[in-house]
């Protein structure tokens, strides 16, 4: 820090808020901390009575706080994310440039966060966000900076698993979904079908449309053919319901891989959800087997889930067993998810 005359302060950032009075009129800070004084700046400073201001003075190899904040949004920045062009008090925010799954290049970011001076903060990855939803705020802890920081930035996540930017939306993809609501009770009339309306409203948050329905009873062999049915309207999606127990007649989970579906698991560390499948036929249409908990749950492992499948990202067994940590729902009387700790 060093006190330098008003004149000859152009060009350097101002260490502290500058208050500018004009009776009756403004009381406040003129100029904030972190300011480059400008040449228009001396006649108005002059005028608050300030003769000598304190700056730090930028050197070479120094950066201000703004242009290393754009030196890390450039790091986080992908597809599908977008920032305004004005920077607050050296903060730079992402937001979501469409609706669509967030992604995070996780190792990376704790990479990056783990170089002294600098940080990155993201919504957790892989959840559903709309366009102008927040991401992700970034910028360094000083008010100006060795450029030597950010080039450790730089390699941080060069050297970190995976490519491209830290933060990405995917798109959502899939459109049309066939559902197979399995069960004798319904598909006897005994009772009425509440489970498939659950399924269509929650798809409908990522614009998926039913253009098939089939409720085959509990024979495997029904319920094989109404999946070919479904597969046949031409949906890019096959949700099947009910069945997904391990009692002897719970067949939905045998007849998903029957129809032709490559198992990536059946079962998941989440409560409620833990009778999951998810497998994928030749073509990448994603299957589902949800179990009962999704007809009467606010949130369980079919929310977590269908981000990166609407975003038709595939959906590995890692992932699912990731979801052990965060994946016990807290059960509270008024359910608020996402705006929880659930899956996160």
């Amino acid at each position: 820090m060093r006190e330098l005359a008003v004149q000859d302060a152009v060009g350097h950032v101002l260490c502290h808020d500058m208050t500018q009075i004009i009776p009756g009129k403004f009381k406040g800070a003129r100029f904030r901390k972190g300011h480059v004084v400008q040449p228009e700046d001396v006649p108005v400073l002059l005028s608050m009575g300030k003769r000598s201001v304190y700056v730090w003075e930028m050197q070479p190899g120094m950066l201000h706080e703004n242009d290393a904040a754009l030196r890390l949004c450039q790091l986080a920045e992908g597809a599908g994310c977008t920032h305004a062009d004005d920077i607050k008090e050296g903060k730079i925010e992402l937001r979501a440039a469409c609706d669509g799954c967030f992604t995070v290049r996780s190792e990376a970011l704790r990479a990056v966060n783990s170089v002294e001076k600098v940080m990155i903060a993201t919504r957790a990855g892989n959840t559903a966000v709309r366009k102008g939803d927040k991401l992700a705020g970034m910028r360094v802890i000083p008010l100006v900076v060795e450029e030597s920081v950010l080039d450790a930035a730089d390699a941080a996540v060069a050297d970190a698993p995976g490519e491209g930017p830290l933060c990405a939306v995917v798109p959502f993809k899939l459109r049309r979904v066939g559902i197979v609501t399995t069960g004798s009770e319904v598909a006897g009339g005994l009772i009425e079908d509440s489970f498939t309306p659950v399924v269509q409203r929650k798809l409908a948050a990522y614009g998926i449309e039913m253009v098939a329905h089939e409720l085959p009873g509990d024979d495997i062999d029904d319920i094989v053919a109404a999946i070919g049915r479904v597969r046949e309207a031409g949906c890019d999606l096959v949700v099947c319901t009910g069945g997904m127990s391990v009692d002897p007649d719970d067949n939905t989970p045998g007849a998903i891989q029957r129809s032709g579906a490559r198992m990536v698991t059946y079962g998941a560390p989440v409560l409620p959800g833990a009778m999951l499948f998810v497998g994928y036929y030749d073509d990448g249409t994603p299957a589902l087997g949800l179990p009962g908990c999704v007809m009467f749950a606010g949130a369980t492992i079919f929310d977590l889930v269908m981000p990166r499948i609407a975003a038709d990202i595939p959906v590995t067994r890692d992932d699912i067993v990731a979801y052990g940590e965060g994946g016990l729902c807290l059960g509270c009387a008024e359910c608020h998810y996402p705006i929880c700790p659930f899956g996160k």
